[in-house]
């Protein structure tokens, strides 16, 4: 099943920057070839549902293994079975509806 999730990784006990997680985090995302887009606030990604989730696992446990020793994560999913949609058609679908005003 196709998964759209919005992910939000925060690791606690690490002091006020967590870039450097957020890139290696990144870093499991760029390699892993499954589609997402970074916010200011998280990520957006999406694919199968057993790849998407076996990188949220992955992004624990590399945070953990950098030290952090509590995380708390914010995850939003969604699916849908009556059509597939990408993450770029739901953007486009927002773009053209502002183009008509």
């Amino acid at each position: 099943m196709k998964v759209m999730i919005d992910l939000c990784v925060v690791p606690l006990g690490v002091g006020i920057s967590v870039s450097k997680y957020v890139a290696a985090c990144q870093k499991i995302l760029k390699e892993s070839g499954l589609s997402y887009q970074m916010h200011a606030y998280g990520t957006n990604i999406e694919g199968e549902w057993d790849e998407v989730f076996a990188i949220v696992k992955q992004c624990h446990e590399q945070v953990h293994a950098m030290g952090a020793p509590r995380i708390t994560t914010s995850l939003k999913v969604g699916t849908r079975i009556d059509r597939e949609q990408s993450m770029q058609d739901k953007i486009d679908s927002v773009a053209t509806k502002l183009a008509e005003d």
